[in-house]
């Protein structure tokens, strides 16, 4: 019988070739080129989540009856998945160690099992450890399922044995799949172990949480091609110093992305955060300068974040531009419309920027806040602190609206704010009870609104 030929897929441009190289030929990575099982071998493992030949429907005579979701007993978890969790979903929960991702997932299941049927996967510790956490956080625990397994073939056996509405699989770089040869942990196991229990997911309509390690880069560890195969990838964000943490949807099948859930870290495991403008705001009680109050929209909510501004005398001779939550080109563009349509020069100086509480800000309503703090840093003024700001500043110095204003400014007045320096096309009509708007159209008047 002949040898069948061995094949190399590289996990960043997912190519196949018939060599090994340290270099991809597709996209030019390095280190990526792993081994692949040959057609034959795979073939088996791999046909369809239908498990037989797949027929063509219409989407006419496709069933038009929604998937149920089901709550996971934690809100802001729900929030961030879309409403809550979808059956034969597989979501992706990725983080750094110590983060939070087993133990929040723990009291889900413990939680859920006291109305639906719940299988815990372990492949990192033992059933006595997972039970001793258990009970250190208080959790209910006579109806959770245990197993320690690290084979995705043996799992998916007892899975189909015990019937549970959910799974969670701790962790997926210690999954292995049989046919594989490679290292647990290596790209080509977590790959066809992802693979497989998605297709296990689809099958049989069980809820599959993957809890997933970061690399020291923030980057999943393993291929990139596991978050194409995925539905949901959900990152957990927080260091050791701080007792919060954040979890963000970076991709989401069932809902929106970018949405944003805030727990805290307590003795007896995560906590949900539900008002988390709370927790990013200082309040001062006296005004200091370069700092000012903007209002984001995450996902699907208005969140507060105090934006902050450090700018001093610069003793070199090209000026520093640094940021912290914010995109750093993004800075130097506002920096020259500061220049040219405001009349403020920060040529000789340095200039710091930081989001207050580790936010991360993408969108562009944090443009007019960002100046705002620049120049009171600068002047050495100090802002009002029931001032709130949001807009998009544009290269002409126009001041741009952004989305769902009327829902940011009431934000903003439900925590005590009564003054708004806003885009005049986001001015409600009928005004807010309590606040006073200042409408601008370009960058000058927002400037002489808060000489």
């Amino acid at each position: 019988m002949a040898k069948e030929k061995m094949s190399y897929v590289c996990s960043a441009c997912n190519g196949v070739f018939s060599k090994w190289a340290g270099q991809c030929d597709g996209c030019g990575a390095w280190d990526t080129l792993a081994e692949q099982q040959p057609a034959s071998v795979a073939a088996s493992r791999f046909q369809g989540y239908s498990g037989s030949l797949a027929q063509v429907q219409t989407m006419a005579e496709v069933g038009r009856d929604e998937l149920v979701r089901f709550s996971t007993t934690m809100g802001e978890l729900d929030r961030v998945l879309g409403g809550g969790l979808v059956p034969g979903s597989v979501v992706l929960i990725g983080g750094d160690p110590g983060v939070g991702k087993s133990t929040g997932l723990l009291q889900v299941c413990c939680n859920l099992s006291l109305t639906r049927k719940c299988l815990y996967v372990t492949g990192e510790e033992s059933l006595q450890q997972i039970a001793m956490r258990a009970r250190r956080l208080g959790l209910p625990d006579q109806a959770l399922l245990l197993l320690a397994e690290t084979r995705v073939e043996d799992i998916c056996a007892t899975a189909l044995k015990e019937r549970p509405e959910v799974m969670v699989i701790d962790s997926i770089q210690t999954m292995q799949v049989a046919d594989s040869q490679s290292a647990p942990g290596s790209v080509s196991q977590v790959r066809e172990s992802a693979a497989l229990l998605t297709q296990f997911a689809k099958q049989t309509g069980v809820a599959i949480f993957l809890v997933g390690h970061v690399t020291k880069s923030g980057d999943l560890a393993g291929p990139r091609v596991l978050e194409h195969i995925i539905d949901v990838v959900c990152y957990i964000e927080g260091g050791g110093d701080s007792r919060f943490r954040v979890m963000r949807a970076v991709k989401n099948r069932y809902g929106a992305v970018n949405e944003l859930g805030v727990f805290a870290m307590t003795d007896k495991g995560l906590r949900e955060i539900s008002n988390p403008s709370a927790i990013f705001l200082s309040r001062n009680a006296e005004p200091m300068p370069g700092s000012v109050v903007m209002a984001i929209w995450e996902g699907s909510r208005p969140l507060l974040v105090e934006m902050q501004a450090l700018v001093d005398d610069s003793h070199s001779e090209n000026p520093r531009r640094v940021t912290v939550g914010l995109e750093q080109n993004r800075l130097a563009m506002l920096l020259a419309v500061l220049h040219r349509h405001g009349g403020i020069a920060t040529f000789g100086q340095d200039v710091f920027i930081n989001v207050a509480g580790g936010v991360r800000v993408s969108e562009t309503s944090a443009d007019l806040p960002l100046l705002l703090a620049v120049f009171s840093s600068l002047k050495n003024k100090p802002l009002p602190v029931e001032l709130v700001a949001f807009g998009e500043v544009g290269l002409s110095g126009e001041i741009r609206p952004v989305p769902s204003g009327q829902e940011r400014l009431r934000e903003a007045a439900k925590h005590g704010f009564t003054k708004a320096i806003v885009p005049l096309a986001n001015v409600p009509k009928g005004g807010v009870k309590g606040m006073e708007i200042v409408g601008v159209k370009k960058l000058a008047e927002a400037i002489e609104a808060v000489r």
